[in-house]
């Protein structure tokens, strides 16, 4: 198959498939008369590189799923590994948006300020929000 007909199957760029022969994670395709031919194991492991993508993975992690374990380790063995992996920094940035989320409303609440300059006072003022991250008193301060 010619580049533009696994594009097609797959639904990426042509670019990208050849950013990913480039950087390994697809290997280079066999050249017939110039041109890159690929097999259906191309297309297989563009659908493996587009699934991950989709769920979060980073190019660095789809790299691991790929070459970071031994060759006889099993697929899903490989999917469990980088999926926990994946659950728990989704579950930190979940509870560092829910931190924030309740700062947000603290502020909408709590600021009362007239000017940027009382909400730097006050958030200066605070040495709470230096040594927690907390905003408590934010916008009280009408100075």
């Amino acid at each position: 198959m010619t580049i533009s007909e696994v594009a097609r199957q797959v639904g990426l760029q042509a670019s990208a498939i050849r950013y990913y022969e480039q950087i390994g994670l697809l290997p280079r395709a066999q050249r017939v008369s110039g041109q890159r031919r690929y097999d259906s194991t191309a297309v297989y492991r563009l659908a493996i590189i587009q699934c991950a993508r989709q769920l979060g993975f980073t190019l660095a992690e789809i790299r691991h799923l790929f070459f970071g374990f031994r060759n006889v380790t099993r697929a899903s063995e490989r999917w469990h590994t980088l999926s926990r992996r994946k659950i728990a920094e989704l579950d930190d940035l979940m509870d560092r948006i829910m931190h924030v989320r309740r700062l947000l409303k603290r502020m909408i609440k709590n600021c009362h300020c007239d000017t940027l300059d009382q909400c730097g006072k006050g958030l200066f003022q605070s040495a709470l929000i230096r040594d927690s991250g907390e905003l408590p008193g934010v916008g009280r301060t009408r100075a």
